[in-house]
């Protein structure tokens, strides 16, 4: 079954460009708010990008103007375009919806200098 399913991650040079794609779960994926997040080596997991079912979207201060997120909600899909990568980007990357407690595998983003 799928409920949380990211892809997309890899290996890539400061200011290369990545698409994360996300599929949910439509009970996860039809309620709420649907959100990228990162969690670093030794940091807290933080918030990347948010977006409501309608498409309206907010993002981290530290992603503003290079990350763009969407969804495509006849295919319980989230999005994740990551333009002009920096090496703090890298991290373990995560969606799910906002206050959902049970998370994915993730899928790992390294930005190399």
């Amino acid at each position: 079954q799928v409920q949380l399913v990211e892809s997309g991650g890899g290996l890539v040079q400061a200011g290369g460009s990545l698409k994360l794609s996300c599929t949910a779960s439509p009970s996860i994926f039809n309620i709420g708010l649907m959100g990228w997040f990162r969690q670093a080596p030794g940091k807290q997991r933080e918030v990347v990008a948010t977006i409501t079912f309608a498409g309206s979207v907010g993002y981290g201060d530290s992603v503003k103007g290079r990350f763009t997120i969407s969804r495509v909600n006849a295919n319980n899909t989230v999005f994740l375009q990551m333009n002009n990568l920096e090496p703090e980007d890298t991290a373990v990357y995560y969606c799910n919806r906002v206050g959902r407690q049970t998370w994915g595998q993730g899928t790992q983003v390294t930005v190399s200098s």
